[in-house]
């Protein structure tokens, strides 16, 4: 079973300037809740017991939310607000940190894990895409298919050609089954003939044998240490599976997505619905 993942969250944010100067997107407010707070969900739905959060100096505001405040808690029960303090319940996780000090890359952030992993397969959650669904947790069904395949597995969405070159996308060997495919090859961010229409977004299970692909691998894209070019590192003795998962996807890091998911969530609190 899938008991540990890792939350990169040390990245500057650059996409959401100004405002992510003083406030981490990750932080950004959603139905009264920080967009990393339904990261955290869905992995504890998922069964997660273990998270490490990979954070930079900037992003204390992530660690101070799931610390509790004895002093709020104290007023709040003097003041007889139990409905207050219901909201305060932390997670039934256990949460670690780690800094990353240099914003090197998705590639070097998950490497900084490797003695936290161990020889566990684990899971990765990137916390600026979110994902609502009615019908599955996307971090459970990533982990239903590792536990059918016993192999590494990605998250995958169908993308306009226009904007593949934002993305890793990945070239089919054969499809097993409805959104479910063989991985034969992952090309980071091509600026030309994508392999395919199928990106790579936020959410992987994979064996620990990525830590020596990324300790192989050198700076790509942007200079950074790209995850993508140690899991096409990897595919070269370890196969790999990508499938669409059955949720919505929202990047919070584009405005339009942000509104959007605000706007989603906002009516499903409204009508009672839920949100996996």
């Amino acid at each position: 079973m899938i008991k540990k993942a890792i939350i990169p969250a040390a990245g500057f944010g650059t996409r959401g300037l100004p405002m992510t100067k003083v406030l981490p997107k990750e932080m950004l407010p959603i139905g009264g809740r920080p967009a990393i707070d339904y990261i955290v969900e869905e992995a504890v739905n998922a069964g997660i017991e273990q998270i490490l959060m990979i954070v930079s100096r900037t992003k204390n505001l992530i660690v101070d939310y799931y610390d509790r405040s004895l002093e709020l808690e104290a007023f709040l029960e003097q003041q007889n607000k139990q409905h207050l303090l219901n909201t305060l319940e932390l997670p039934k996780v256990k949460i670690y940190y780690m800094r990353q000090f240099y914003p090197k890359g998705l590639g070097h952030a998950v490497s900084l894990a490797k003695d936290f992993i161990g020889n566990d397969p684990f899971a990765i959650l990137l916390p600026d895409e979110i994902y609502l669904s009615t019908i599955k947790n996307p971090t459970k069904e990533l982990i239903d298919a590792y536990t059918h395949y016993d192999k590494n597995v990605i998250a995958l969405q169908q993308v306009d050609e226009e904007h593949l070159k934002s993305y890793g996308v990945i070239q089919v060997e054969k499809k097993e089954k409805e959104r479910i495919y063989k991985i034969s090859d992952i090309v980071e961010k091509p600026e030309s003939n994508p392999p395919s229409n199928l990106a790579v977004t936020g959410r992987y299970i994979l064996k620990p044998d990525i830590f020596s692909c990324l300790e192989q691998t050198k700076p790509g894209v942007g200079s950074e240490v790209q995850l993508t070019d140690a899991i096409k590192l990897m595919l070269q003795s370890e196969p790999a599976y990508g499938i669409e998962v059955a949720s919505e996807r929202f990047d919070i890091a584009k405005e339009a997505d942000y509104i959007k998911l605000v706007q989603k969530v906002y009516t499903k609190q409204q009508g009672g619905g839920g949100i996996q």
